[in-house]
């Protein structure tokens, strides 16, 4: 659960981008006018979604307006500096390819927390990799982050490789704190990351 110990100077929401770049991708922060991918997307997800992201907000979406109500929070979360959600395109398809989250875990260090997910037809090439380093350097550049920490499922192969190649360092693990819907039984591995450790 994400804890904000103290609330920014809301001011500060206009001077963070709303964008970054990477070598394939343009990062963006969500508008309401997404909402009309944004709901077909979520539904081709569902699936793909379900194990490790049974939480995410895009699983409860059927039809575009539920899109909308959800990329208004989205929006509404940004301009309060509650937590930063970004879409990654493809630079020449404009394709979505990729989910960016970063929530505030404590504004006094500063603290925060990445999470994401990949398109399902997009799995395997790189881009949630690539979108993720791209989102530390905005963490540690334009949020002022002293360090970003990151939990995943033990399970989720693919989310923790995500992290070890961005740099991030395993610092705990939680064995079985986690039962799914089948009953099985997951634990969580804890990763972290501090301003020097990244080469910005």
């Amino acid at each position: 659960m994400t804890i904000i110990k103290e609330q920014p100077d809301l001011s500060r929401s206009r001077d963070i981008p709303s964008s970054f770049e990477t070598v394939r991708l343009l990062v963006r922060r969500y508008q309401p006018d997404d909402a009309s991918w944004y709901a077909p997307m979520s539904v081709q997800n569902r699936e793909h979604l379900e194990r490790y992201e049974s939480g995410n907000a895009a699983m409860g979406i059927k039809t575009e307006a539920d899109a909308a109500a959800v990329i208004q929070g989205f929006i509404e979360s940004w301009e309060t500096c509650r937590a930063f959600f970004l879409g990654a395109f493809h630079k020449e398809s404009g394709v979505f390819v990729a989910q960016i989250y970063i929530g505030v875990a404590n504004w006094d260090l500063p603290e925060l927390e990445l999470g994401y997910f990949a398109d399902a037809t997009h799995t395997g090439q790189g881009f949630v990799t690539e979108a993720a380093r791209g989102a530390l350097r905005f963490c540690f550049r334009e949020l002022g982050a002293h360090r970003v920490r990151l939990e995943c499922d033990d399970t989720n192969v693919p989310s923790y490789r995500v992290a070890e190649r961005c740099g991030m360092i395993r610092e705990g693990h939680l064995r079985e704190n986690h039962r799914h819907a089948d009953g099985s039984l997951t634990g969580t591995f804890l990763y972290g990351i501090l301003r020097h450790e990244l080469n910005l």
